[in-house]
């Protein structure tokens, strides 16, 4: 019967054994290069230390996780967040495809001018598109028409309130509030001298209220403003207006005369406020755009 060796001699054994172990295992110089070297081969294949190679290239580094459990994680992330796109794939050639592209076109006249390539939602109802278009246009339309409007009512009150000078070819001979022997008090009005027979206008528009011989005024034309306000044009040789004629600024209502108190033919223009006193015409006419 073989003896046993005694606990110590065991213990010491072991541990020298342990020793030996842990230290790599002799090879030969031409087995360990082969080892080293990366396989020349296409597979991907595992090495020490958990890296993926695929030929001569280095592969993605997967620490501490072996593939088994790398592929089942991966399976169950998509399962979870669904498919993820990392690049974008070509544009759709199926019927879809075709839609979209027809309707983009459907659009070109559309869109504002340099955004042609603007993509559009496939959602995009066209029905829609087309009813909202057609209410914008009766819109515009409507609002057109408005401008229109308002402007040809600015036009004729514009013309109703316009003021003009009263006959041409004139120079003023006499202003408001002058002395002289020729008349019985101060001057009351602007006297415009001009040729007999020259025509004489409306300053504005306005309703004739008096037509007819005044004495030392002469044949006189009486013309009432909307604010009442008279206007006399006076020492006329002939009147064109008649009582209750509406006149536009500019129309004519007689002609420049010798007729009354003159010394020559002229028009003796008075401005009286309210039909009651007269006061200079003059700073009147500037205030409405008339500088004599």
């Amino acid at each position: 019967m073989r003896s046993r060796p005694a606990p110590k001699r065991r213990a010491e054994k072991a541990r020298a054994q342990s020793r030996t172990t842990s230290t790599h295992p002799r090879t030969s110089p031409g087995a360990r290069k082969r080892a080293e070297q990366p396989s020349r081969r296409g597979k991907r294949h595992l090495t020490r230390g958990n890296h993926l190679t695929r030929g001569n290239r280095p592969a993605l580094r997967l620490p501490g996780m072996p593939l088994p459990a790398l592929v089942g994680a991966t399976a169950l992330l998509v399962a979870a967040t669904g498919a993820v796109t990392v690049s974008p794939g070509p544009p759709a050639t199926g019927s879809g495809g075709r839609q979209y592209l027809a309707l983009s076109e459907s659009l070109a006249g559309v869109l504002p001018a340099g955004r042609e390539n603007v993509s559009v939602s496939r959602s995009l109802n066209r029905d829609l598109l087309a009813r909202q278009a057609n209410r914008q246009a009766r819109q515009r339309e409507k609002a057109l028409r408005q401008l229109t409007r308002k402007s040809a009512e600015r036009a004729e009150e514009l013309q109703t309130n316009q003021w003009v000078l009263p006959v041409a070819g004139y120079r003023i001979t006499a202003t408001f509030g002058e002395t002289s022997l020729l008349w019985a008090t101060v001057h009351t009005g602007v006297d415009f001298a001009a040729a007999a027979g020259a025509p004489l206008v409306a300053v504005t528009g306005g309703t004739v209220t008096d037509v007819g011989y005044a004495g030392a005024y002469g044949n006189r034309t009486v013309i009432a403003l909307d604010d009442g306000t008279e206007v006399w044009y006076c020492h006329q040789s002939a009147i064109t207006a008649t009582v209750g004629e509406h006149v536009e600024p500019g129309e004519q209502i007689g002609y420049v005369g010798a007729t009354g108190n003159v010394t020559g033919p002229h028009l003796h223009l008075e401005v009286r406020p309210g039909g009651g006193e007269p006061v200079d015409p003059i700073p009147v006419l500037v205030e409405h755009g008339v500088t004599p």
